[in-house]
């Protein structure tokens, strides 16, 4: 079982910056790869970022590319969004995930999911 904390999330003026993090209970974190996802109001839910297992993998939806920056510790079980640039479509909840499977940009493929944290940027 491993539990998922996002923190990080607020308002920021377009063309901000903000760090996510997402903490994980448990031993085991090191094994999971882990995934950013994000949801608007009246939109379904979207991938934005994932990172294996050891962190030597990264995957970015093309929206941002450039813009977003996934990383993990696994000392401190946690994994960061990195997010500069910030535009006002980038406006939503978002969410962490773990998954044993390889990193994926599939949700259904992820194993656990946090709360979610609201990131709201103003134009």
């Amino acid at each position: 079982q491993v539990q998922l904390v996002e923190s990080g999330g607020g308002l920021v003026q377009a063309g901000g910056s903000l760090r996510l993090s997402c903490a994980a209970s448990g031993r085991t974190f090191s094994s999971y790869a882990m995934g950013w996802f994000r949801q608007a109001p009246g939109k379904e839910r979207e991938f934005v970022a994932a990172i294996s297992w050891s962190g030597g993998s990264t995957y970015y939806a093309d929206s941002v590319k450039g813009r977003f920056t996934i990383s993990r510790d696994n000392a401190k079980n946690t994994v960061y969004l990195q997010m500069n640039s910030l535009k006002p479509e980038d406006t939503a909840v978002y969410y962490c995930a773990a998954g044993l499977a390889t990193m994926s940009l599939r949700g259904y493929e992820y194993d656990y999911w946090g709360q979610g944290t609201q990131v709201t940027v103003s134009s």
